[in-house]
């Protein structure tokens, strides 16, 4: 493939340079049409690439010396929607030029991205070529996941990053929504190995990769795949401080207003895949409800607007309820969100789950409960729990920081499984 030096300066410190192709596929499109699905979507099922187009990096990581090269690919593929139908989901498949030295052929991980938010424009796939992304007069977003991709670029390894269902496409993104995510994930695997010149094949070891929203998708995935997608070559799944029940998620974060915006976000994703979802919220939410509803559906995460200003569900709704209550009281509600808990099946790779202790986002005893169902139901599960740092708020949160320490021991552990040594597991006493 031809490709060409591009080099962009990042707020990191530092220049990215990475070769950027300047042949495309016959099905690309340019500039903001890429992102609108074409109608009828292409048959082949899931997995099937609608178009691809060469993407533009600002790719570099603070604390980072140096830069690391790697071929980026904005890609449109076929996934599969809550109830089955097909949709498009794009995303951003990452070919390093660090050579892949590790046990047996060159993995691919298929990463899921952490919180990005619900409008179109927090899609990783446009964040990645800006890494920072500012809307007047206050709300900057800012794409960390490129650390993570950094470091596993720079052991060789290739990476697939979904945009999830609905960002960058005209769908309502399902935030915290367990099959569209996990589905997403998965597909994009499928994605990136038929992807032509990308060095993948139907054998290629694949790994589940995600933090935070990305580790409920790797752990949904990790879930799914033996139903969903049992030709992928899975060989284990990294589960770093998962959400795995939304109901319990917004139960434990009421009340802080930076997390607000989530509970929104997850409520705009229901009404869009659940009908009855909609008529009940129409019911149940009062006009500040709706109003923080349709304001952060376009917004990313970490801006400013009314859930901020209205941290108390209590507040959303007519009867002066907070939400959980109010989904207790609703057996639609209820059946929606049961149905988005994770841990109700059996992966059948091996999976790492990491989690610190003092979470102050995504809470601690669900996560191990999830582990425990998972060893009840013959699983390999190592559950590594950070106990060392304490609780913390605010953007720099105990969920933020934890994120960083894993990335390391995520990694050794990946290339543990491809030389098949035997998997870790404390199933016998959790932490």
């Amino acid at each position: 493939m031809t490709t060409a030096l591009a080099c962009t300066l990042v707020v990191a410190g530092g220049a990215f340079c990475a070769p950027q192709a300047l042949t495309e596929p016959a099905a690309a499109v340019a500039g903001a049409d890429f992102y609108l699905p074409p109608a009828p979507l292409p048959g082949g099922g899931p997995g099937t690439i609608v178009r691809t187009e060469p993407s533009r990096l600002a790719l570099s990581a603070p604390g980072q010396t140096g830069t690391i090269p790697a071929e980026s690919t904005r890609i449109m593929y076929v996934s599969t929607d809550t109830h089955g139908g097909e949709t498009a989901v794009t995303g951003t498949y990452l070919e390093p030029s660090q050579p892949w030295t590790g046990p047996g052929p060159r993995p691919l991980v298929a990463y899921a991205g952490g919180t990005k938010g619900q409008g179109d424009q927090c899609a990783p796939s446009k964040l990645l070529a800006e890494l920072v992304q500012y809307e007047p007069p206050v709300n900057v977003m800012f794409e960390y996941d490129v650390v993570a991709l950094y470091s596993l670029l720079a052991r060789g390894m290739a990476v697939v990053m979904t945009d999830y269902q609905g960002l960058g496409t005209p769908d309502v993104h399902g935030f915290l929504n367990r099959k569209e995510q996990s589905q997403a994930v998965l597909d994009a695997a499928r994605a990136a190995i038929q992807l032509p010149g990308a060095g993948m094949n139907p054998d290629s070891p694949v790994f589940l990769y995600g933090y935070s929203q990305g580790g409920m998708a790797s752990a949904g995935a990790a879930e799914l795949q033996p139903s969903y997608a049992p030709d992928l070559n899975v060989r284990g799944a990294y589960v770093g401080g998962p959400v795995v029940d939304d109901q319990y998620f917004i139960g434990y974060n009421d009340g802080r207003a930076l997390v607000a915006p989530a509970f929104a976000w997850m409520l705009n994703g229901m009404a869009a895949a659940y009908p009855a979802v909609r008529a009940v919220l129409d019911a149940e939410l009062n006009g500040t409800g709706k109003a923080i509803l349709n304001d952060s559906a376009s917004k990313c995460a970490v801006p400013t607007g009314m859930a901020q200003n209205h941290g108390q569900t209590s507040e959303w709704t007519s009867s002066g309820l907070p939400l959980t209550q109010v989904i207790d009281g609703s057996p639609e509600l209820k059946a929606v969100f049961d149905e988005q808990r994770v841990g109700t099946l059996t992966p059948s790779v091996p999976v790492l789950i990491s989690s610190a202790r003092n979470d102050e986002g995504a809470p601690y005893v669900p996560i191990r409960d999830m582990a425990a169902g998972w060893c009840g139901g013959g699983a390999q599960v190592q559950l590594d729990s950070n106990a060392a740092i304490p609780p913390l708020t605010g953007l720099a949160g105990t969920h933020v920081l934890s994120f960083f320490p894993a990335l390391e021991a995520s990694q050794n552990w990946m290339t543990d499984r491809l030389a098949d040594r035997p998997a870790p597991t404390n199933c016998a006493a959790l932490p």
